[in-house]
C-alpha cells in the first residue's frame, strides 16, 4: 500500500553547523555529518536533540546512536521514499537534488513526447521517479542490486510500479558502452556519481579518472534531437564551474543553454541553508 502524503511525514532542513546538520525526517528527527558546515548552529542548542545521530568512525564508516525503526516513510518535493539509516549515514535519498527533480520533470513535461531517459548512478530513484511522473520511459543504472530494489519500492510507492522503467544492476560505464554498440540513444541523461564506487563485480569507479570516458560514452548515447543532460556531484574540486564546463564539452556544440549552480538544502525558519554539491543541467529548449 502507498504512504499517505502527510505533513507528518515530510523531510525539512532544520539547522546546521559545527559540521553537523540536523533535520526533521518524517516523524524522526536525525543529527548527521555535514563536514562543509564549519560556522555556528543558529539554534540554540537546546533544539540539537534528536532521536538518532550518525558517527562517524576515525577508522572509516560509522554507527548510528539512538533509536529508529528499520524504515519510515518521507514525503520530500512532492516524491515518497522509504527512509531507512544505512551503514553509510544516508537515509534514502539526498533532499539537494529536489531542484533537479523538478527540472527534470519539467523538461520531459515540456518535450511533449515520451522520452527516453538513462538515469546512471540512480540510487534510489529520485531522478527515476520524476521522469516516469512525467511520462518518460527510464532506463535506471546503480551498481548494488540491494540499491535497485529500494528504488522499485520507491516506484511503487509513488504509484509507478507500472511505468515503463528498466531496472538494471550494473557497473554505469560497462553498461554504457553495451548500450552504445546496441544503436540506443537517450533523449535525456542523469548522472549522480560518487566520488568511489564499486560494481557488481567489484569494478572500481573513480570519479577524477573514470567519469571523463563515462561521459565521452554518453555523447554516443544522446540522440540528436536529446534534449536534456543533468551531471551532479558532491566530490570535493566538483564546483559549479568543472561541471559547467564538462557539460559544454558534451552538449556546447547542440546550442540550448546550460545552467551550473551549486546545490542547497534551504533551512527552515531561523536555521542555516546547507551548500550540498554542485550541477550542470543543459536543456536544449
Amino acid at each position: 500500500m502507498a504512504f499517505r502524503e502527510s505533513a507528518e511525514e515530510t523531510y525539512q532542513l532544520l539547522d546546521s553547523g559545527g559540521r553537523r546538520k540536523l533535520e526533521q525526517c518524517g516523524r524522526h528527527r536525525l543529527i548527521r555529518p555535514a563536514p562543509q558546515a564549519v560556522w555556528r548552529p543558529a539554534l540554540d542548542p537546546a533544539e540539537w536533540r534528536a532521536e538518532a545521530e550518525y558517527l562517524r568512525s576515525s577508522s572509516g564508516g560509522g554507527d548510528w546512536r539512538g533509536d529508529l525503526p528499520e524504515e519510515w516513510p518521507v514525503t520530500h518535493a512532492g516524491r515518497r521514499f522509504v527512509a531507512r539509516p544505512t551503514g553509510f549515514g544516508h537515509i534514502g535519498f539526498f533532499a539537494e537534488q529536489a531542484d533537479t527533480w523538478n527540472w527534470i520533470g519539467d523538461l520531459c513535461r515540456r518535450a511533449g513526447e515520451p522520452l527516453e531517459v538513462l538515469n546512471l548512478f540512480a540510487y534510489t530513484g529520485g531522478s527515476t521517479l520524476a521522469s516516469a511522473a512525467a511520462g518518460a520511459r527510464v532506463c535506471h543504472v546503480d551498481a548494488a542490486a540491494g540499491v535497485v530494489k529500494w528504488a522499485r519500492r520507491n516506484a511503487r510507492e509513488n504509484g509507478l510500479e507500472e511505468a515503463p522503467i528498466r531496472w538494471i544492476c550494473d557497473e554505469a560505464l560497462k553498461f554504457c558502452r553495451r548500450e552504445a554498440r546496441r544503436g540506443r540513444r537517450y533523449h535525456l541523461i542523469i548522472l549522480d556519481p560518487p566520488s568511489f564506487g564499486r560494481g557488481p563485480k567489484g569494478e572500481v569507479f573513480k570519479i577524477e579518472s573514470d567519469l571523463p570516458p563515462l561521459l565521452e560514452v554518453c555523447g554516443e548515447l544522446l540522440a540528436p534531437d536529446a534534449c536534456g543532460f543533468a551531471l551532479s556531484a558532491h566530490s570535493p574540486g566538483f564546483s559549479p564551474l568543472v561541471l559547467n564546463a564538462l557539460a559544454e564539452d558534451l552538449c556546447g556544440s547542440r546550442g540550448g543553454t546550460i545552467a551550473a549552480a551549486e546545490m542547497v538544502i534551504a533551512a527552515s525558519a531561523g536555521g542555516r541553508t546547507l551548500p550540498s554539491g554542485a550541477r550542470a543541467l543543459w536543456s536544449a529548449f
